[in-house]
């Protein structure tokens, strides 16, 4: 049995931080980290059933073409999606009246949608970058038991060695997304890499305001950085933890991001909800 303490319920029987009922979730997910990017996804669906929101979260259930998809917002940073996929579990691997795990389990689809920085010269303003793998700088998946089980340690180790990684920063991990559903949802017209999830906006991506960074020269061996044919392609804050949860808890996951900036061509598009709109459809018509 899991103790209250451990998998907090509301009084209406809601799950603590998502406020959502076990009935209220579908089996495929779309993941965006901005709750206003909720109803963008929404306003595809024919028709809505639920819209529900607390704090940063908001999830809305309808119909897309025939299939049932919830829109979850998760907020910026893997510490939110520890809360999100950890609830979303729940509310269909648990029984909330006895509070046991259930002998059946249910396997859930996650596709997040995001914006990212490409990193290498194809990911331009406005391509879609599949991550196929993640490389976390969070240290999230290290509090887990089973993360050795999903972690490429021999993808960990060439990359700390190439980019000369600090010991005081935190142990990187990489896992990578669901084969099946990147084909499904890459296709041949989306750019297919290797996503870092950092664990800031700014110095962990190497941006300096006023404040210098550490190792200045971490995004240069980052973006020099290869191993058995895989490349970094860009940064975002969300995917290691989306796809190494959902890896050790049985989902299938993956992240495609909209590129709105180029570190290396130091060029950026704040005016890209049109790209963002046609991602979204793209990837509602392939989950």
């Amino acid at each position: 049995m899991i103790a209250s303490s451990e998998l907090i319920l509301n009084a209406d029987g809601s799950v603590f931080h998502l406020h959502l009922l076990p009935e209220q979730l579908a089996d495929k997910v779309i993941l965006v980290g901005d709750q206003n990017r909720v109803p963008l996804v929404a306003s595809f669906f024919d028709s809505v059933e639920c819209d529900v929101q607390n704090r940063e979260f908001r999830t809305i259930t309808g119909m897309y073409k025939g299939k049932r998809i919830s829109a979850v917002s998760t907020g910026i940073g893997t510490d939110n999606c520890d809360i999100v996929i950890t609830e979303l579990d729940a509310l269909v691997n648990v029984d909330f009246a006895t509070r046991e795990v259930k002998k059946q389990l249910k396997k859930l689809t996650f596709v997040r949608i995001g914006t990212s920085g490409g990193l290498q010269p194809e990911c331009d303003l406005g391509s879609f970058v599949v991550s196929e793998k993640s490389l976390g700088f969070d240290g999230l998946l290290n509090f887990y038991a089973d993360k050795d089980k999903v972690n490429e340690a021999d993808f960990v180790e060439a990359f700390k060695e190439h980019t000369h990684w600090a010991a005081h920063h935190n142990e990187p991990y990489v896992v990578s997304a669901d084969a099946a559903l990147v084909d499904q949802i890459a296709k041949d017209d989306m750019i297919r890499g290797v996503t870092i999830s950092a664990n800031g906006f700014y110095g962990p991506q190497g941006r300096e305001v006023r404040l210098k960074l550490a190792d200045p020269k971490l995004n240069e061996n980052i973006e020099s950085f290869e191993y058995n044919g895989h490349r970094i392609t860009n940064f975002e804050m969300e995917s290691s933890a989306i796809a190494g949860l959902s890896a050790m808890l049985g989902h299938r996951a993956m992240t495609v991001c909209c590129i709105i900036a180029n570190r290396l061509a130091k060029k950026a598009n704040v005016n890209y909800q049109e790209a963002i709109k046609a991602l979204i459809k793209k990837v509602l018509d392939r989950i």
